[in-house]
C-alpha cells in the first residue's frame, strides 16, 4: 500500500467521521433547538415535534458510521490489521456516499447538505483504492 495516499485517505475517513458525528449530534442530541431543525428546513415546531423520533433514529445511523470510520482509522494505524481497517473504512465511506446520494435523489433541494454529506467520503475512498493499488 502507499503510505501517503493511505495517510491522506485516512484524513478524509476521519473528516467524513467528524461530519457524521456533527449531523447525529444535531439529530439527536439538538433536535429540540428551533435553530436545529431549521436547518433541515422544518418550518414548525409541531413539524419539528412529528419529525423527532424519526431524527433521532437517524442520528444514530451517522454515529454507528463514525464510530466505523473510527474504527477503521485505529485498524489502518495499526500494520497488523492495515488491511481490515482499508476494507472497513472503504465499507464505511462508501455507506455514506449512497446515503448523501439517496438524500440527492429524494430531494434535490437538499443537494447541498448531500454534498456536505458525501464530499470527504469521496475523496477519502478515492485516496485509499489509490493507495490500495499502489506500492509505497
Amino acid at each position: 500500500m502507499s503510505t501517503v495516499f493511505l495517510i491522506i485517505g485516512a484524513i478524509f475517513v476521519g473528516i467524513a467521521g467528524l461530519i457524521h458525528l456533527a449531523i447525529f449530534l444535531f439529530e439527536s442530541v439538538l433536535w429540540s433547538r428551533p435553530s436545529t431543525w431549521k436547518r433541515f428546513g422544518v418550518k414548525s415546531q409541531e413539524e419539528a415535534d412529528i419529525l423527532r423520533p424519526m431524527a433521532y433514529n437517524q442520528g444514530f445511523y451517522n454515529v454507528f458510521l463514525a464510530l466505523g470510520a473510527g474504527a477503521g482509522l485505529v485498524m489502518l494505524a495499526s500494520s497488523n490489521v492495515q488491511q481490515a481497517g482499508a476494507a472497513l473504512s472503504i465499507f464505511v465511506l462508501l455507506s455514506m456516499l449512497l446515503a448523501a446520494f439517496v438524500l440527492l435523489f429524494s430531494n434535490p433541494k437538499l443537494a447541498r447538505a448531500a454534498a456536505f454529506q458525501g464530499t470527504a467520503p469521496l475523496i477519502g475512498l478515492i485516496f485509499l483504492i489509490i493507495a490500495i493499488t499502489t506500492a509505497s
